[in-house]
Parts: C-alpha cells; sequence; structure tokens
C-alpha cells in the first residue's frame, strides 16, 4: 500500500470488500425475509386453500343434487318398484355417499284416502313404500301397500312433503308460469343428511290440483306421484385433496367436533359442508414439519434467483477487482517505463554533454578525434530522435493508431555503437565480446 501511495495510484481494494460485505448482508437479509415470506404464504394457503378441496369434493353431491335426482320429474309419476330399482342402483355406484332410498308410489285423488294427508277435496297417499340400499334385505324392501288390510302410519317425510305440496298449490297463480327454481324449491326438501324429491307434474296438472283442492270434480281425476326419500351418508364423501403436499389428513367430522388432544406439532382448519351435509364439516390436520415441506418447496425457487443475482453481483464484483488489479500492474509498467525512458535520455545526453566539453576545453583537435566526436554527437542525436520516435509511437500504439514494424539489427554493429559510446565516459571501461550462433536480431 506505501509504494502504491509513493506510486501515486490508489487501488481502493476496500472499496470493492465493503461492496462484497453489503451485498452479502444483503443477500442474507433477503434469504431471512424470503422465508418469512414463504412461510407466511404457505400458512394463509393453508387457510384459503380448503375452499378448492371442498368444491372438488362436493362436485358429485352437486352433481347428484342439480342434476340426477330432478331425473325422476321424467317418469311424470310413472315409476314402479323395479324401475325405481334400477334408478337408486345407478346413483348408488357413482354416488356412493347415498346410503338408502325410499320409494313412495303415490297418487292424487278427489277422495279421501286411509294413509296420507287429506286437504279440502285434495288427498295425497301412497300407493306402496319400497326401501333400497345395500344393506337392504331382500325381504325387507317393500314396506307397505294399499291392498294390505293393515293400516300404515305415513312417515313424517311423506307428510311434509304431501303439505308443502298442498301449500304451492292453494298459491299457485295458474295465470302465471312458476319458474323452474320456483318448482325445485317447492317440490323438495332438505334435511341433515336427507334430501326429499317429489316429482315435478306438468302445469296443467297443477291447475287440475288446484281445482280439486277446491271442489269435487266429476268424475273424480287420479294422478300418479312419485316421491324419493335419500338417506345420505357423509362419511361416505370421496375426499379430493387438491393439495397434498399441504393438507396431511382431511375427514369429515361432525359441525360440532372439538378435539380434546389439541398438539402445538399440528395446525387445523375447517370449514362447513353445504346443502344436506351442513350439519358436518371438513377437518383439516397437517403437522408443522409436514408444513416446512411445502414452504422450502415454496422458498426454493425465490433463494435459486436471490442467488443467481448474489452471484452476478459477486461476479461484477470480481471484474471490479480484476480491473483495479490490472490497472494498477499497468499503473507500474507505465512507471516504470516512464523511469526507463528517462534514463534513457540521460545517457545520450551525458554523452553529448562530455562530448561538448571535450571540444570545448580542447586547445586543438586532430582530424581523427573531430571524426570521432563527430561520430559520437551524430549517433547520440539519432538515439535521442529514435527514443522521442519511440515514445510517440508508444503513444500511437496504446491507441492503436499504428501498427509495429519489425527492424532486423546487427548485433556486432548494436555492441560497436554501444561500447563506443560507454567509453567516453568511461575511458577505462574495457569490455570483449565474441558472438556465436546468430549475428541479427529482430525489434
Amino acid at each position: 500500500m506505501a509504494a502504491e501511495k509513493k506510486s501515486g495510484y490508489r487501488k481502493n481494494f476496500s472499496l470493492s470488500v465493503t461492496f462484497i460485505v453489503l451485498i452479502s448482508i444483503l443477500f442474507i437479509l433477503s434469504l431471512f425475509l424470503a422465508f418469512n415470506y414463504s412461510k407466511k404464504s404457505i400458512e394463509n394457503e393453508f387457510v384459503s386453500e380448503k375452499v378448492n378441496v371442498l368444491e372438488e369434493s362436493i362436485k358429485p353431491y352437486n352433481e347428484f343434487f342439480q342434476n340426477k335426482m330432478p331425473e325422476v320429474s321424467y317418469y311424470n309419476g310413472f315409476l314402479d318398484s323395479a324401475t325405481a330399482s334400477k334408478f337408486v342402483d345407478t346413483l348408488s355406484l357413482k354416488f356412493p355417499f347415498i346410503s338408502k332410498v325410499m320409494f313412495y308410489d303415490s297418487e292424487v285423488k278427489n277422495t279421501p284416502v286411509r294413509d296420507g294427508v287429506n286437504v279440502g277435496h285434495l288427498s295425497i297417499g301412497p300407493k306402496s313404500i319400497f326401501q333400497f340400499g345395500k344393506k337392504i334385505n331382500p325381504d325387507s324392501v317393500k314396506l307397505f301397500s294399499e291392498l294390505d288390510a293393515r293400516s300404515f302410519r305415513v312417515d313424517d317425510d311423506f307428510n311434509s312433503m304431501a303439505l308443502k305440496l298442498v301449500r304451492f298449490i292453494d298459491q299457485l297463480d295458474t295465470a302465471s308460469v312458476p319458474t323452474q327454481e320456483e318448482l325445485f324449491t317447492n317440490f323438495s326438501v332438505v334435511l341433515s343428511n336427507k334430501i326429499t324429491y317429489l316429482n315435478i307434474p306438468p302445469r296443467q296438472d297443477l291447475k287440475v290440483y288446484k281445482e280439486m283442492l277446491q271442489s269435487k270434480l266429476n268424475p273424480s281425476p287420479v294422478y300418479q306421484q312419485d316421491m324419493l326419500v335419500f338417506q345420505l351418508d357423509p362419511k361416505k364423501i370421496k375426499i379430493v385433496n387438491t393439495r397434498p403436499l399441504l393438507y396431511q389428513v382431511i375427514r369429515v367430522e361432525p359441525l360440532t367436533y372439538d378435539p380434546i388432544d389439541t398438539s402445538d406439532e399440528n395446525i387445523t382448519t375447517e370449514i362447513a359442508l353445504p346443502g344436506a351435509f351442513s350439519d358436518f364439516k371438513l377437518y383439516f390436520t397437517s403437522s408443522k414439519s409436514y408444513i416446512k415441506k411445502e414452504i422450502f418447496i415454496y422458498f426454493m425457487p425465490i433463494a435459486l434467483v436471490l442467488l443467481l443475482v448474489y452471484g452476478v453481483l459477486l461476479l461484477v464484483a470480481f471484474l471490479i477487482y480484476r480491473n483495479l488489479n490490472i490497472n494498477s500492474k499497468m499503473f507500474k509498467l507505465q512507471y516504470d517505463f516512464v523511469n526507463n525512458l528517462t534514463h534513457e535520455f540521460k545517457t545520450p545526453v551525458s554523452v553529448i554533454k562530455i562530448a561538448g566539453n571535450n571540444i570545448k576545453s580542447a586547445t586543438a583537435l586532430s582530424q581523427k578525434e573531430q571524426q570521432l566526436y563527430g561520430k559520437i554527437l551524430d549517433e547520440e542525436a539519432d538515439k535521442l530522435n529514435g527514443l522521442m520516435n519511440k515514445l510517440l509511437a508508444f503513444t500511437q500504439i496504446e491507441n492503436k493508431a499504428i501498427k509495429l514494424n519489425q527492424e532486423e539489427v546487427n548485433i556486432e554493429d548494436f555492441i560497436e555503437s554501444t561500447i563506443e559510446s560507454h567509453t567516453l565516459k568511461h575511458p577505462d571501461f574495457e569490455i570483449t565480446y565474441e558472438i556465436v550462433g546468430f549475428k541479427t536480431f529482430i525489434t
């Protein structure tokens, strides 16, 4: 460093070191902030992504409720036990959460019924009742027939649906057309783990129902109505884990479920199921070690980008250091070149000065001495001129203004001229030489 100050050049390596330290601190700080950001993002996703899991898991239920269940209306009330059994089997295979189905083959009459609902002149009662399901004994499929002598107490599912139909008919405006949403709402009942659906009759049948409610028609009409009660098992819902790396365990639990064993090592969240499963929820559980894997997966791309930026900045710092080092060496070479060139200038100047003093102090010069001094002055002047040309050429070469011209020099002539110039300064200087192998060199 002292030599650098003496020569007048400062590398400022401390600035490079400061730059590297600064970007290293920023790199470490960025990694820390990126990790915290990744952790916060995954924790937020743990809470928000449960909606996607719910949507995917509940898709079969929505398809059943919105598309498959209304297909009952396509039969216009003419479902029999065999057709109903096939229909239920098809649904059970596709939707495993359907555990049992009650089928009410019913009639709407203008005469009172023994088993059913009688309001005004309108009566609704079942002809027969069947139950279908994987665990239903074949002997227990048929529960009731109007041909049976015994009386049968119709359950609340049938009565509530029949009364809902009566209220709808009573309030029905026959001059307007009810919307599909209005019809679907009035011909279905959604309860906990149970959906009751009554086939929607044509509009002209609804008008007749209203007339039957208000008066007795002649002849007395009879219309067919099919009602199905679907018993659902929320535990049979196929859970679709859209984020398996985020959610370790997902299960269906009652809405009131609150685990007693709550460990700090686990992270939990929950979301309520819709519709007939509204008394249940999806319960999500993941251990903190399991979540950390997802955090690192999220964090690694960010860390790689930061590492790439850090590497580029280190490369820039290295290039700056290399350029400073090269410039330092170039400055040293230039410094040495100037010193050497100054020395080269002093030599011919000293020789010329000595020759001039000798000529000045001599009272008389012989012809031989005149020729010697003339030759020395001429050679040293040529050397000065050559040095000036070299200095100019060096500047032009550095600026790439000219190309180098190679010149062949005779070694013996070069040595003789050098010895003569030194003999003039040092008369006692003696030197012998021998040339072996080559006589010229390129400069």
